[in-house]
């Protein structure tokens, strides 16, 4: 069976995306999904998306990631998504789509390719030692690290998502340099098990323990650079709660093709 798909990125950050609008989505091949991800032996992505109809939403996003197994939310994949619903005609210039932790909306450029996406509210933030640790629709651990490019993220990272408190259900593991005009970050992803160019849940959370790090309240907005590139964070923060967040980036088409 041929599968027509689209590769897009965001900072870096890329996944595949299937128009899945025509049928529901019922049967899931998850080792194909994980060949497909694979850099060696398929397209290569850090996720894979499918796109379906949704009665109350102008969409549904599904998000698997690069195992092959269904993921959690997806900053950057969400903004690829919704890129790639307006190359499809499904939206304009705004939406309100549904994912995994709930509904989100977003709004796009006129070429669209620079996505602004409301992220879920956020009102609990722990500590584990000098970490912080929260759920921006995936649970993230932030930590600061000096001379960030040049630290070994990998196993650093892999060390934390599979020690004995995190093993289980797995975290992704934020290291962030704070360079006073912008936040620098890397990111070990779980489910891809490995670093990535970019995370839009990482850096939301990073943006917010920053925020709370730093004793900062009222509107904030926080530039952040990754691996592949630059994102914007805004949110309001009164001290206990984050609200009106906003995960703000590029969304840019790849390539079209089809395997089978």
């Amino acid at each position: 069976m041929k599968i027509n798909f689209f590769k897009y990125q965001g900072a870096g950050n890329d996944f595949i995306l299937i128009d899945h609008t025509m049928s529901p989505l019922k049967t899931i091949d998850n080792e194909l999904i994980e060949q497909l991800c694979h850099r060696r032996f398929g397209v290569g992505a850090d996720g894979l998306m499918f796109v379906t109809k949704h009665d109350q939403y102008d969409f549904e996003m599904h998000y698997f990631n690069a195992d092959g197994k269904l993921g959690s939310m997806c900053g950057n994949g969400g903004r690829c998504i919704v890129a790639f619903a307006k190359q499809l005609g499904i939206i304009d210039k705004e939406t309100n789509f549904l994912a995994v932790d709930g509904p989100h909306y977003a709004r796009i450029s006129e070429n669209g390719e620079w996505v602004d996406l409301q992220m879920i509210d956020v009102d609990n933030i722990t500590n584990d030692g000098d970490a912080f640790v929260l759920n921006t629709g995936s649970p993230h651990y932030v930590i600061l690290q000096k001379d960030l490019k040049d630290f070994d993220v990998y196993h650093a990272g892999k060390s934390i998502r599979y020690n004995e408190t995190y093993n289980a259900k797995g975290i992704n593991v934020n290291f962030v340099e704070d360079n006073g005009d912008h936040l620098f970050v890397r990111t070990y992803e779980r489910g891809v098990e490995d670093e990535t160019y970019a995370c839009g849940t990482g850096v939301t959370a990073v943006a917010m323990a920053m925020a709370k790090h730093k004793n900062q309240t009222g509107h904030i907005k926080t530039d952040i650079k990754v691996l592949g590139g630059d994102i914007k964070i805004e949110f309001d923060y009164d001290g206990q709660k984050f609200t009106n967040v906003f995960l703000c980036g590029p969304a840019k088409l790849v390539f079209e093709g089809e395997v089978g």
